[in-house]
């Protein structure tokens, strides 16, 4: 774990000890780790959207010169960040699937706690994410119902993966983030206008992320209640998680790869005639 020992090496102690309210979960004193600040954050988010397109009607949008360096630097450190917190999940993860294999680092309840840390950090994460919005609001963007949906619910599917301790979520946050180093760097590459020609791969990895997450999930919940109610049926061993946690997830998985399919027919699939009246 090379990445993970050479930060631990190099942190000064002061910079330790003001992110121990983040080494875990602590409601209450890990910061946004209430119910309630989660459901304000979505509130807030969503004036944010509303509030901030009422006011832009008044308004020309944000000459794309002012923006271009702010959202450069926004896409590229998310991007930068995204590979980071990727590295160290994966080094984690590698070893212990070296020690106990694919099903126990899915399925064995306190591995979670292995990687606590760095779940809480992808949380913000989603947080931070937001700021993409704002950045389409000032330039009045035309704003999906998947863009400001996807926003939300993964903040909010975040927090309830930690707090239900959810084993297997760190493959589906793995994923997140790999899609993520691509998606923001280009994003953070066609601001400065340097031409990549791989958007539709990128929505096409998010497709397939999803498959993998859905899988994933039905993998986590067969094993878990078959263990429990029906040993005879084929099976791997029991995989720890709560019901509640793990069917929203899958239901928000689901939603997202039927969404995504969606846009990428719209987006990539239109008939020649519709391409052209577009154009």
């Amino acid at each position: 774990m090379v990445l993970a020992e050479l930060i631990a090496n190099h942190l000064p102690a002061c910079i330790l000890q003001w992110t121990a309210p983040i080494h875990s979960w602590q409601e209450g004193v890990t910061p946004m780790s209430s119910l309630a600040s989660v459901v304000a954050a979505s509130v807030s988010y969503v004036v944010m959207v509303l509030g901030g397109q009422a006011i832009m009607r008044s308004f020309s949008p944000v000459p794309a010169s002012l923006v271009k360096w702010p959202f450069f630097f926004h896409n590229m450190l998310l991007s930068l960040a995204s590979l980071v917190l990727l590295v160290l999940y994966l080094e984690k993860e590698f070893d212990f699937i070296g020690k106990y294999g694919m099903h126990e680092a899915l399925c064995y309840g306190p591995h979670f706690h292995d990687v606590e840390m760095y779940h809480i950090l992808n949380y913000y994460f989603k947080y931070w994410e937001f700021v993409d919005t704002f950045f389409l609001v000032i330039k009045k963007k035309k704003l999906m119902f998947l863009h400001v949906y996807h926003h939300m619910a993964t903040a909010a599917l975040c927090y309830s993966q930690i707090v239900n301790e959810t084993t297997l979520s760190w493959v589906i946050i793995s994923l997140n983030l790999a899609v993520h180093v691509i998606m923001y760097g280009y994003y953070a590459m066609a601001s400065v206008g340097i031409r990549c020609p791989w958007k539709k791969w990128i929505t096409t990895g998010q497709i397939i992320q999803f498959v993998i997450d859905v899988a994933v999930c039905v993998y986590g919940i067969y094993n878990h209640y078959i263990a429990k109610y029906a040993s005879w049926l084929p099976h791997v061993r029991y995989c720890h998680g709560r019901p509640g946690a793990a069917f929203s997830g899958l239901a928000i998985l689901a939603s997202y790869l039927f969404l995504f399919i969606i846009f990428y027919k719209d987006t990539y699939k239109r008939s020649p005639a519709a391409k052209t009246k577009v154009q």
